[in-house]
């Protein structure tokens, strides 16, 4: 039975489903950053994915791209399955602006996290689905 993998879950808010996959947040307040997590027990990889399931995570994915374009307006979308320190597939997407703390740089390991308040968390997930929930 799926299991989401302890470090999301102290790190992140779920904020809704896909077919496949949860959708979290990461109380990272500097970017918009979200991640797909395929619910699949023991997969670390995309290629150990089905090749339906391997569709269906990129269809979401491009999905969840396409909302976070239209709700923030980044000057890029950065999407990335590391794996390195979580080994459970996840797949970040992160808007980034060219004022951003961290650009150009990736924001891994770059400062503490700056969580959310929840008023701003409550907004930010607000936008989001408004614009993936048609």
């Amino acid at each position: 039975m799926f299991k989401l993998h302890p470090q999301l879950q102290r790190d992140c808010l779920e904020i809704g489903r896909f077919k496949l996959c949860r959708l979290l947040l990461m109380d990272e307040s500097r970017y918009p950053w979200f991640i797909l997590v395929p619910e699949r027990d023991g997969i670390s990889e995309i290629y150990q994915l089905s090749d339906a399931d391997q569709a269906l995570l990129l269809n979401e994915s491009s999905t969840l791209a396409r909302g976070l374009v239209e709700a923030f307006a980044g000057d890029k979308l950065n999407i990335a399955a590391l794996g390195n320190l979580v080994p459970q597939l996840h797949v970040h997407h992160v808007v980034r602006y060219r004022d951003d703390p961290a650009w150009p740089a990736p924001v891994w390991g770059k400062f503490a996290p700056l969580p959310y308040g929840e008023a701003a968390m409550s907004a930010l997930v607000a936008r989001v689905k408004a614009t993936l929930i048609r």
